[in-house]
Order: C-alpha cells, then structure tokens, then sequence
C-alpha cells in the first residue's frame, strides 16, 4: 500500500499488514527501516523473499497515544540482491500514520484528557450527546443477539437430517442438503473464533 493507517481503537492493538512480492526468478533480501523504531514493532523486519512468492510482514504500533495521533512517520523497504554484496535493486518509502479512535474518549470510559495544543480533537456536539446514551454498548449486545442466534439456527441446520436419509419422522421440507450442512459448520467455526478471540 501506498501508505499505513493505523487505528488506536482496533480491538487487537493498532497493526497492519504489509506484503511484498517477489516477481523475480531469484531470492531477494529485504529490511525494513523505520524514522520512529521505538513507536513500531515489525514482525519480520529482515529475511528473503523467495522467487515468484510473497511474504507477509506485520507492523504493531505499540505506542497509541494522543500526542501521536496524525503524525506521519515513514517506512523504507530495501529490496537486495542475495549473497555477501548484496546490491540494492529496489526501494520504497511508506509513510505511516495514527489515527484518533472513532468514538470520544468519554465514551469509552476514559477520563477525559486535558487540552493540549494541536489538532482539535473530534467531539460530538451537545445535542448529539443528549441522544445517543452508550453506542458501543448498544452495538455490542445488538452483535452479540446476532451472533448467538446465527449460531443457533446453524446448530439447528446440523441436527436435521440429510435429503436422503430413509425412515425419518420429519417432513421433507425439513431435510437438508450436504452443502447446507457444510455451509452451517463453517459458519459455526467463524462464529467459534470470534467468541474465543481475545
């Protein structure tokens, strides 16, 4: 990507992906360098990329706060040829950036800062607060009923009986295909790892 934007509200940490290509026939080292190492943990920072593959590298940004949100950091990937010269072939300079969370920090539970000059933070205005009294709140249970009853009906998919099972005391319309059956286990799975994820 031309460019990283980091969220300090991600549920998991401010992270991003960043994959490099390697279209060429032979390996290639790369490094990754950074203006602000000791606000960024790289995953991988060094290592080769083998010929016509691509290897994934996270960044976490492991310094989330307000005096860094909207400040542009850079990152430059050097590409090199392998062995013990190892000339460079390529380059490229990402630039990086923290955004604010999207939600006023008053509504997240925390206290609320104290101004600091710099960009003006996003507020909600006074007769906007009036009417939305816990959003995430709200947003979280709504998703939580949705997830829990998507898991039920799937959990119901699986114990009907296949379209083809003989002596069953159910009607035809409620025996399922095999696909149907996949399709609810799957999406048993994606819902088991959202509720077990951290």
């Amino acid at each position: 990507p031309p460019d990283l934007v980091f969220r300090a509200d991600q549920r998991s940490g401010p992270r991003q992906l960043l994959t490099l290509y390697n279209p060429t026939g032979t390996a290639l080292r790369f490094r990754v360098l950074c203006t602000a190492p000791a606000k960024y943990t790289v995953f991988d920072a060094e290592g080769y990329v083998r010929p016509q593959s691509c290897i994934d590298i996270v960044i976490r940004h492991v310094a989330p706060i307000p005096s860094h949100y909207d400040v542009q950091d850079r990152f430059r990937i050097e590409l090199s040829e392998e062995g013990a010269e190892g000339r460079v072939v390529g380059r490229k300079d990402i630039t990086s950036v923290l955004r604010a969370p999207a939600y006023p920090l008053e509504l997240q539970g925390h206290p609320e800062p104290t101004p600091q000059p710099g960009p003006p933070a996003w507020t909600t205005p006074p007769m906007a607060r009036h009417f939305q009294e816990n959003p995430r709140q709200q947003l979280a249970t709504s998703s939580f009923v949705l997830f829990l009853l998507t898991g039920i009906i799937s959990v119901a998919f699986l114990l009907l009986p296949l379209q083809d099972t003989p002596g069953s005391q159910l009607p035809q319309v409620l025996h399922v295909s095999l696909g149907q059956k996949l399709v609810a286990a799957y999406v048993l799975g994606l819902l088991t790892m959202v509720f077990l994820r951290p």
